[in-house]
């Protein structure tokens, strides 16, 4: 087992801008499900020309909470970590509203009907104006973000850091409240290994996840994501070498512990660690069938 806690006491109005640091503001939308949690958090940093994070899903009301709170103030960028549907499809209308530039890394190429369609199934729609890169600064009077690719939650996932505040907007790569999903084809557990071993070499003072609360000292958390990680792969791997032919027959021992209402998406998760470990040759897969070597 694991030290992994979650931290899940988050109460917080949909709607209302909430300042959770000098220069970060934060607005939740009223989307909460099993994987959304209270809902997506976006985030406005700085003040006078700012700058919004994750503008949330194509939602009118949440649109007009934006807009109200930054009524008197000037949007210069609106950046997206990636995107899921509970991410960016807002951009559209915000940046129609404003003005102001879309940034993130990329699109992505995996097909619409590929997987388990849930609540942060792909954004198809999104194209950013300006494709940002690893190390990659974006400037406002009184802020300064970063950007730092991590990939495995999705092929197009960035964080960014505010250097002002030694804070990261970690997105979907690492929360408080719970694990992130990894949903191949375009999620990749072996990418998202590396991302998370990227973060332990940082010195981030606290993370602001697009999900439930924010975590000051996050590195412990990293650290028991990364063994929570591989104690799945490792009991996944277990079960393949006892006779375990099926997805399904895996989830229900390994992910007894989860939430059955999560096992649709424990069993994404389950698919990219299968994936890892037959490209660390640890498994092999023949005729869609994963067997130990």
């Amino acid at each position: 087992m694991t030290d992994l806690q979650f931290d899940r006491s988050f109460e917080v109005t949909p709607g209302t801008a909430v300042q959770v640091s000098p220069l970060v503001r934060r607005v939740l939308v009223n989307n909460p499900s099993p994987y959304t949690f209270k809902g997506t958090s976006t985030f406005i940093v700085g003040s006078g020309q700012v700058a919004v994070i994750d503008p949330g899903p194509d939602d009118a009301v949440h649109l007009a909470a934006l807009l109200d709170a930054v009524r008197g103030e000037t949007v210069t960028h609106i950046l997206v970590t990636h995107s899921h549907a509970d991410h960016s499809p807002l951009a559209r209308r915000l940046k129609a509203v404003t003005g102001a530039k879309t940034l993130a890394y990329g699109t992505v190429e995996a097909p619409s009907s590929s997987g388990l369609r849930l609540d942060a199934s792909i954004d198809h729609d999104f194209a950013p104006d300006m494709t940002l890169a690893e190390g990659d600064v974006v400037n406002g009077p009184s802020w300064t973000l970063e950007a730092l690719f991590t990939p495995g939650h999705m092929s197009n996932h960035m964080c960014f850091a505010l250097q002002e505040e030694q804070a990261l907007f970690a997105g979907d790569h690492v929360m408080a409240w719970a694990t992130s999903v990894i949903a191949p084809p375009d999620g990749d557990m072996g990418q998202y290994f590396a991302s998370l071993r990227k973060l332990l070499e940082r010195d981030d003072h606290v993370y602001h996840p697009g999900h439930g609360p924010s975590k000051r000292d996050p590195l412990p958390l990293v650290r028991s994501y990364l063994a929570h990680r591989r104690m799945r792969e490792e009991a996944i791997r277990a079960r393949v070498a006892q006779g375990a032919r099926s997805v399904g027959e895996i989830v229900a021992s390994v992910y007894a512990d989860v939430d059955p209402k999560l096992h649709a998406a424990a069993a994404l998760s389950t698919t990219a660690h299968l994936d890892h470990l037959v490209a660390q040759g640890k498994l092999r897969k023949v005729d869609g069938i994963y067997e130990a070597t």
